[in-house]
């Protein structure tokens, strides 16, 4: 039996990008797609059973992985694949045992807690179990208030997977799907050159080129830098406002929690272009 093109890494991209221009419903249609699902599920089935996961856990996350652009433009898309299962069958153990969901499972703050255990579980008295369950002096109460609240450390994601999924919340709110990809692919570039927030924020709202080839008035320029890549402003620095989306996203914030927040939604409604630019700003 002749084994399938998309086996190997250029076989699978040329597939995939097939499948992501094609009319909507084709992965549910496609026999290939139906193939390489089936494939996928046999590839990662003893990778889900380490994490004492089901093969169709590995699946989800194989199928979530080549729907995005990452994949697509990778080098070798199996192994981008590959490694976007393994990351996500470890996060969906951890929320298994932590009673959470899988984005919660990603930030470090709670990851960093042991699984869930039953208290019954154990024979030593209840106060003694944890320190939590002590009453301590009024005045060491009030030092361990001041002590218990360390800053928050947020696990990086992929950047390919922030960017797609910020041009889709633009999308959501009003924005051709052209002018949300070239617009978010353009403010990246310029952050990669720049190396900073700060400094591709200050370049980017004197780019008049951007904003024409966009459509877009010089004040709805800034309020969509703004919204991407956050309010320069020392008051606003620890704020949703001040992060900006781009930032939010790699933070592992879901985009459904984000595409409804009044400081993106209203702005990308209320600067959304009237007709669909180039797709390459």
């Amino acid at each position: 039996m002749n084994t399938p093109a998309f086996t190997t890494s250029q076989g699978l991209r040329l597939l995939l990008v097939r499948l992501q221009y094609s009319p909507v419903g084709t992965w549910q249609r496609d026999p290939d797609a139906e193939e390489l699902m089936r494939f996928a599920t046999t590839k990662y089935a003893a990778l889900a059973r380490k994490y004492d996961l089901a093969p169709e856990d590995a699946a989800v996350a194989a199928f979530e992985a080549m729907r995005t652009r990452a994949v697509r433009t990778a080098i070798d898309p199996w192994a981008v694949v590959t490694r976007a299962v393994q990351i996500t069958l470890i996060y969906e153990a951890r929320a298994q045992g932590l009673l959470c969901s899988n984005h919660q499972a990603r930030r470090t703050e709670i990851s960093a807690h042991h699984d869930a255990e039953r208290f019954c579980d154990y024979d030593d008295n209840l106060a003694d179990y944890h320190p939590a369950f002590h009453v301590p002096p009024e005045q060491e109460l009030r030092d361990w208030d001041v002590l218990s609240s360390p800053s928050v450390t947020e696990e990086p994601t992929n950047a390919w997977v922030a960017a797609e999924q910020a041009a889709h919340i633009m999308v959501d709110n009003g924005w051709p799907e052209p002018s949300a990809h070239g617009c978010i692919e353009y403010v990246c570039g310029q952050l990669i050159r720049s190396g900073s927030r700060q400094t591709a924020y200050a370049r980017l709202t004197r780019d008049h080129h951007a904003e024409a080839l966009l459509d877009l008035s010089h004040p709805d320029w800034v309020a969509v830098l703004q919204a991407l890549l956050g309010v320069d402003d020392p008051v606003l620095e620890r704020t949703r406002e001040g992060r900006g989306l781009l930032q939010l996203l790699l933070m592992g914030y879901l985009p459904a929690e984000l595409s409804s927040l009044v400081c993106f939604a209203d702005v990308f409604a209320a600067t959304a272009p009237r007709h669909e630019g180039a797709s390459h700003v």
